[in-house]
């Protein structure tokens, strides 16, 4: 870093100067004087100091990035008007950024977000797999398992197969493959006498949501996980 008393003296010779003094009917115009000398000090030093700073992230590449453009609610579709393209600093970009809308679009988050925040790959639910050629309609199911222990397995994102009893011969029944898990709600709400109340919520096709939503109305359902 510069010598910063050099540099002014250099710039400002009579700085080093000492001032002459004098008679009384100059005594108001040597204090003018001194006022001057200390601002112009002053301004030096500043611009001498900014001069030396590290230059700021103005000048730094920016790359597109999606970002939400209002607060989004979980386990809900986005669509084009939640979200917007911005340019941001490169060393600002989280690993993993959208850059498209059309990446997200029809998406749904693992958790809410709000208004301008970046969204990245992790954020998003998986897409569902389906098996059936066609459907397009999806649907939100919740269901609470047999075994509230698997629950606590399961993450948003998670592929799952909806199965249950049945009174044949082979005593199983897959009501849905390739199911999507929306989110896990969390435990702690349990009444007397139920072993886990927490909720899964999945997402399907909207008959086979149907299904699954009709039959564990009567029997008891579980999920294997893929």
């Amino acid at each position: 870093m510069p010598d910063i008393a050099r540099v002014l003296r250099s710039l400002v010779p009579w700085l080093s100067r000492r001032p002459r003094p004098r008679r009384h009917i100059g005594r108001g115009i040597l204090t003018a004087t001194g006022v001057r000398r200390v601002l112009a000090v002053l301004l030096m030093a500043a611009a001498a100091v900014l001069a030396v700073r590290p230059a700021s992230s103005a000048g730094e590449p920016r790359s597109p990035a999606v970002v939400t453009s209002r607060d989004v609610a979980p386990w809900r579709k986005l669509e084009p008007p939640d979200l917007r393209v911005v340019r941001l600093p490169r060393s600002a970009l989280p690993d993993g950024v959208l850059t498209r809308p059309e990446a997200a679009v029809g998406r749904m988050l693992s958790g809410p977000a709000r208004r301008g925040e970046p969204l990245t790959d992790a954020r998003l639910v998986s897409r569902v797999q389906s098996t059936t050629s066609g459907a397009g309609d999806t649907a939100t199911v919740p269901i609470r398992l047999a075994d509230g222990a698997v629950a606590a397995l399961l993450r948003p994102g998670a592929l799952v197969d909806v199965v249950t009893v049945t009174d044949s011969e082979e005593g199983v029944r897959t009501l849905a493959s390739g199911a999507s898990v929306v989110a896990v709600t969390e435990s702690g709400d349990a009444g007397p006498g139920e072993h886990d109340a927490r909720l899964v919520l999945l997402e399907l096709p909207t008959a086979r949501a149907n299904r699954v939503a009709a039959v564990s109305l009567s029997r008891p359902v579980t999920v294997t996980l893929r």
